[in-house]
């Protein structure tokens, strides 16, 4: 008896097990749009603000 054929199916290697939610190249986050520094400053000065505030 080949026991090696036995039991459930392995899974594939080399693929993730789910997609993540923000990955590259979905709707979220599409290729070639890279994120602004400026943008990203204001969020970071208008969360330190919240933050002090509360």
């Amino acid at each position: 008896m080949n026991y090696a054929k036995s039991g459930a199916p392995k899974p594939g290697r080399n693929a993730p097990r789910h997609q993540e939610h923000n990955a590259a190249g979905t709707d979220k986050n599409p290729f070639g749009t890279p994120k602004a520094k400026s943008e990203l400053l204001a969020r970071m000065k208008a969360a330190a603000e919240t933050r002090k505030k509360g």
